[in-house]
């Protein structure tokens, strides 16, 4: 079991950018971690993932290029770096984990088992 908490998000002009911080309740070596989000009428979607060891990271395209995700294992925690925020990227954004071993880092939310409350990151125009 873990607790996630999200912290970070905010009121940004289009153009700015937000640092997303997800800080886990204890330490695990197995531990995947990702961010979702979801935007008002719309289905949670996959951001971005990174493997337990921060070796491997995933994007979904619409983000690749501005944002970063990053993992610092000995504070337990896991960061996102958005970038050239956009409209379309204001939704909530939800820390997601799992536990074990992949080839591949997984994009579907089905798969997460542990999740944060979610904060909210509004990107005006």
């Amino acid at each position: 079991q873990v607790q996630l908490v999200e912290s970070g998000g905010g009121l940004v002009q289009a153009g700015g950018s937000l640092r997303l911080s997800c800080a886990a309740s204890n330490r695990s070596f197995r531990r995947y971690m990702a961010w979702f989000r979801q935007a008002p009428g719309k289905e949670r979607e996959f951001v971005a993932g990174i493997s337990d060891d921060g070796a491997r990271t995933l994007y979904a395209d619409s983000v690749k290029g501005r944002f970063t995700i990053s993992r610092d294992n000995a504070a337990n925690a896991v960061t996102l770096q958005m970038n050239s925020l956009k409209p379309e990227d204001t939704a909530v954004y939800y820390c997601a984990a799992y536990y074990g071993q992949r080839a591949t880092i997984a994009k579907t939310d089905h798969d997460y088992p542990y999740w944060g409350q979610g904060t909210q990151v509004t990107v005006s125009s």
